[in-house]
């Protein structure tokens, strides 16, 4: 149980401090919150059971359950990139209701279509930061036309052009964006097909319907380790220890290119700040806890657990960078 005395909250947080450079807060600090929760706190999730962020969810459920002492459940809304459940919780009103989400639904939705029907910076509060992760290039095996070597997969793109196909969790993902952009980089032109959710991207690597997919480490390494999936390569500036061995994309020649996918709790603006004071006090300390520390790792992310204000900032950041992306290479909603 992730419970302790307020002087042992009050040691954790100062350690926790000093060890990551930044300033937490104390869960015992929070605004207090008289007769919360009342009810099970819901986390949705845009993305399919077994997906990255179902996992994740799945993780702090527990944990949170115990410190709030209310049940905790996981509801997944499936479609549109995630944006469907996004716009679940941003129209929330019971009090009781948060999201965990990719990047690309806080900081991508409204940059692409205009018409998505919430929008990340004035129907979301942001709760914490959860993990960051770089994704990795994926393709089949046993082709004899798909090298494992990366110079020479890249080279085999490029000939190929339009006739192969990469998949990805939907238009405007992280993903999606990220691939367009090498693309650009690379000078390959595979012809984009969005699925609910990266487990069905992978499904369909291996049935023979796409050539290849940026794909989260811990879903990569776990079709590699089976002997489905070849890894060419990650988007990190650098090797990531969250794929060991595996080189980077810069290290094959493409320049100019880095990515990095993240996860993250978000709550409804309309909820209480006292609520989302003491929500995101207990995700952080959660998030930063050695247990689930280690079990994020296993799921492929590098922990992080911010504050509010922390994720905030990564919001109005990241959100700055893909419009950049989304102009220059002129992408478009498909």
């Amino acid at each position: 149980m992730l419970r302790h005395s307020p002087a042992r909250r009050g040691l954790l947080a100062l350690a926790l401090a000093t060890a990551c450079g930044a300033a937490m807060a104390d869960p015992s600090a929070a605004p207090a919150t008289p007769g919360w929760p009342t009810r099970p706190l819901r986390i949705i999730v845009g993305f399919p059971p077994g997906s990255s962020p179902d996992l994740t969810a799945r993780t702090f459920a527990e944990p949170l359950a115990q410190a709030l002492g209310q049940p905790v459940i996981v509801d997944n809304k499936v479609g549109a990139g995630g944006n469907i459940g996004a716009d679940a919780v941003a129209k929330a009103r019971d009090g009781h209701t948060i999201g965990l989400f990719i990047n690309g639904n806080l900081t991508i939705a409204r940059l692409l279509n205009p018409q998505v029907p919430y929008d990340p910076a004035n129907d979301l509060a942001p709760l914490s930061l959860i993990g960051v992760s770089p994704l990795v290039l994926a393709a089949p095996v046993g082709k004899a036309d798909l090298p494992i070597d990366a110079r020479t997969f890249l080279q085999a793109a490029r000939q190929a052009g339009a006739r192969w196909s990469y998949g990805t969790p939907g238009v405007g993902t992280v993903g999606h964006l990220g691939t367009e952009l090498l693309k650009a980089r690379s000078g390959m032109a595979p012809v984009h097909i969005p699925y609910p959710g990266y487990p069905q991207v992978a499904t369909a690597m291996l049935g023979g319907q796409l050539q290849l997919a940026l794909l989260p480490p811990a879903l990569a390494l776990a079709q590699e380790r089976a002997g489905k999936l070849r890894l060419i390569g990650v988007t990190s500036a650098g090797r990531s220890a969250l794929v060991p061995g595996v080189p980077s994309l810069s290290e094959a020649g493409v320049r100019d290119f880095e990515l990095e996918i993240w996860n993250a709790f978000a709550a409804p603006a309309t909820m209480p700040a006292p609520v989302r004071a003491r929500l995101s006090s207990l995700i952080g300390e959660i998030a930063r806890s050695p247990e689930v520390r280690a079990k994020l790792f296993q799921q492929g992310w590098q922990a992080v657990g911010s504050s509010a204000e922390g994720l905030a900032n990564r919001m109005r950041t990241d959100t700055a960078m893909m419009a950049r992306l989304i102009r220059e290479q002129r992408i478009r909603a498909e």
